[in-house]
């Protein structure tokens, strides 16, 4: 469970050559009741582990379908704690590595020690905290350790190369490359220095680097995977699980993760 659940299924897939695929569902969206299906649905696509994110009224690091996505969520009542009290309920039946995505004032509101605690008991495997920077993140790190839940740090094109390298030695899990300036959301292009910074990420990571935000097609998943291990799409899944569009999931995940040249699933 926890911190070794997570890493070791990633390594398992990195193993066998396969670039990683991380998707992002809001929970909640649509009612709490359909997370379960929706995890096991997104495992049986072939992906590395599962990013729910916590609906928040004030989601500063996402884009308009996200932040729609959280207005639905909210509207059916849903919460940090409804979350993690529903993941406890199944979390013997799923294998697929849970990363919860939730800004900290949810987090401080519930309960630092708690929270954690409640997290290794619903099979929680890691945390993102998008809000909290390097020189915060003391507040939440030790008790995220005691219960051994891999802390993902977010790492931004934006940041120095010294805070880059020691956001690389710190993360655990994985580290979240940003590979846009701004929030969540789709994207025509990437920045051309984009590869150089998943690159500089990649030599000073002893653990998987996978880029996000701004993916939205297997191609470009494919682009990013050649500087990187994987990618993690949010507001592109979100949008088919609002609509319905289960088959262009899976289409997508096929596309992205790439087995010795070949798609995979």
């Amino acid at each position: 469970m926890g911190k070794a659940k997570l890493e070791k299924a990633i390594q398992d897939k990195a193993r066998v050559n396969e670039k990683l695929f991380v998707p992002y569902m809001l929970a909640g969206d649509g009612g709490l009741d359909r997370l379960e299906e929706t995890i096991y649905f997104l495992q049986n696509c072939g992906a590395a582990a599962i990013e729910v994110g916590i609906p928040f009224s004030d989601p500063v690091a996402d884009g308009p379908i996200i932040q729609e996505a959280g207005i639905r969520a909210l509207k059916h009542g849903t919460t940090l704690a409804t979350v993690i009290d529903k993941l406890a309920t199944f979390k013997d039946r799923r294998s697929i590595p849970i990363v919860i995505m939730t800004y900290l004032n949810p987090i401080l509101a519930y309960g630092i020690d708690r929270f954690a605690k409640d997290c290794l008991q619903a099979g929680v495997d890691g945390v993102i905290i998008p809000d909290i920077p390097m020189e915060e993140e003391g507040i939440i790190a030790s008790s995220l350790q005691e219960q051994n839940i891999a802390f993902i740090r977010l790492a931004a094109m934006t940041s120095s190369e010294e805070r880059l390298i020691e956001l690389a030695k710190r993360s655990e899990g994985f580290l979240y490359a940003v590979a846009v300036k701004g929030t969540t959301g789709e994207r025509e292009t990437h920045d051309t220095k984009v590869h150089d910074y998943l690159k500089l990420l990649k030599k000073n990571s002893s653990i998987p680097v996978l880029a996000g935000f701004g993916v939205s097609n297997a191609e470009q998943a494919q682009q990013l995977s050649k500087a990187c291990d994987g990618v993690i799409v949010g507001s592109k899944i979100v949008q088919l699980l609002h609509e319905g569009k289960l088959k262009d999931i899976q289409q997508l995940i096929n596309g992205s993760i790439q087995s010795n040249g070949q798609k995979v699933r």
